[in-house]
C-alpha cells in the first residue's frame, strides 16, 4: 500500500519538475568552451616551442601576476604596435628533475610587426647586468637567484630573468618559457631528428663526438651534446649561442616541412612527447594571437643575432655591453626595426644554414 502511495505522489508531481534539457545544454556548453581553451593552451605551447626550438612541456599560465619590465620600471612600454617579444631560457638540468641551477641558453624572439621573419636574438649569459637584490651579475645567474633552493621553482627563475631582460632591453616581453633539455632531447626524436649545419667542426667535451663541418641531422642525445658545448669552440660560450640559433633554424624548417601544426595526429605526437620539460607564460597576451603568428611570417626562416658585447672584464670574466654598438642595437630593437639595423651591420649576422 505503501508503495502505490509513493508511487501515485510521484506521478502528481513529475509535471513540476521543471525540464534536465536547459541544464544539459548549459553543460554541454561549459565543456565545449573548457575544451576549446586547453586547445588553444596546448597551440600556445607547441608555438613556443616552435619558435625557442628547445622543447615542449607543460605550460603555466599565471594571468595574477602584474607585468613587469619597461612599464613598471620608468621605461616606456614599446613593441605594442604589433611586434611580440618572446623569451626562451634554456636550462641544462642533467635529467628529468632538479636542481636546474644556470639559464645557459637566453633567447629572445623578435616578431616584427610586419611580420617579414623572426629575428633570434642570443643575450650572452655572461652579460654583466643588474640584478634586483643582488647586485651587478651575470645574466645566466638571474635564474638562479629566482629560482631558489632546494628545489628550484622554474617560475620564479623566469619571473626574475624576464624583468632583469625587460629592464635591460627596455622591450615588454608578451611571452615565454623555461625550457629543459630533457624536453629538448624528445621533441628532436619526436620529429625524426632536426638538420644543424656547422660552419666548422666542433668537439665534444662531454662525449668526446665530433661534429663535422657542413650540414646534419641529429638526433635528440646528439643535439643536447652539441648545445653544451663551449669549451673547446674559439669564442666559447658566444658560439655555444650561435649553434643553439642553427638548431632552432633547423627545427622551424624540420617541423615546417613535416605540416606539424596543421596535421592532428602529428601534434599530437609532438604535444605528447616532451613530459614535463618546459613552463609557458603568457603574461595576458592572447593565446590566438600567438597562435596565429607563424602562418602571418613572410618567412619561417630566422635572422640570428646576437647583443653586441665587448671584452671580458676582470677575472669573473664578465661581459660588458658594447659601448656602441649595443645601444644601437637595443634602440632598433625598441623601435622595431631591426631589418634596417641588420641591413647597415650585416657582419653582425650569425649564419643559420
Amino acid at each position: 500500500m505503501i508503495e502505490d502511495d509513493l508511487r501515485a505522489a510521484f506521478a502528481r508531481h513529475e509535471t513540476l519538475t521543471p525540464s534536465t534539457g536547459p541544464l544539459r545544454v548549459a553543460i554541454d556548453r561549459l565543456a565545449a568552451v573548457r575544451r576549446r581553451r586547453r586547445q588553444r593552451f596546448q597551440a600556445a605551447g607547441v608555438t613556443l616551442a616552435l619558435l625557442g626550438a628547445l622543447g615542449v612541456g607543460v605550460p603555466q599560465l599565471r594571468p595574477d601576476r602584474p607585468a613587469e619590465g619597461p612599464a613598471s620600471s620608468g621605461q616606456p612600454a614599446v613593441g605594442r604596435s604589433g611586434a611580440l617579444n618572446v623569451l626562451l631560457l634554456g636550462v641544462d638540468g642533467f635529467g628529468e628533475q632538479p636542481p636546474y641551477r644556470l639559464a645557459d641558453s637566453v633567447l629572445l624572439v623578435h616578431v616584427p610587426a610586419d611580420r617579414s621573419r623572426p629575428y633570434l636574438i642570443s643575450l650572452p649569459r655572461d652579460l654583466e647586468v643588474s640584478i634586483p637584490g643582488r647586485g651587478s651579475e651575470k645574466l645566466n645567474s638571474a635564474f638562479y637567484s629566482g629560482a631558489g633552493e632546494p628545489r628550484p621553482d622554474l617560475d620564479a627563475g623566469y619571473d626574475l630573468t624576464r624583468r632583469v631582460v625587460a629592464d635591460l632591453t627596455g622591450v615588454r616581453v608578451d611571452a615565454g618559457a623555461v625550457l629543459t633539455f630533457a624536453g629538448l632531447r624528445r621533441i628532436t626524436d619526436a620529429v625524426d631528428g632536426v638538420e644543424v649545419c656547422l660552419p666548422k667542426e666542433v668537439r665534444s667535451w662531454h662525449t668526446r663526438r665530433t661534429f663535422p663541418a657542413g650540414c646534419q641531422r641529429l638526433d635528440g642525445a646528439a643535439s643536447i651534446d652539441l648545445l653544451r658545448q663551449r669549451r673547446y669552440l674559439p669564442d666559447g660560450a658566444l658560439d655555444r649561442d650561435r649553434n643553439a640559433q642553427r638548431y632552432v633554424a633547423g627545427l622551424v624548417r624540420r617541423v615546417t616541412a613535416q605540416d606539424v601544426l596543421s596535421n592532428p595526429v602529428r601534434l599530437a605526437a609532438l604535444l605528447s612527447a616532451p613530459g614535463k620539460g618546459l613552463a609557458v607564460d603568457d603574461d595576458g597576451l592572447s593565446l590566438t594571437r600567438l597562435v596565429a603568428v607563424l602562418p602571418e611570417l613572410e618567412s619561417v626562416d630566422p635572422v640570428g643575432l646576437s647583443l653586441p658585447v665587448g671584452t671580458p672584464v676582470g677575472n669573473a670574466s664578465r661581459l660588458p655591453l658594447d659601448p656602441k654598438q649595443g645601444p644601437e642595437f637595443l634602440a632598433a630593437l625598441r623601435e622595431d626595426r631591426l631589418a634596417q639595423w641588420v641591413a647597415q651591420h650585416p657582419e653582425q649576422v650569425n649564419p643559420v644554414r
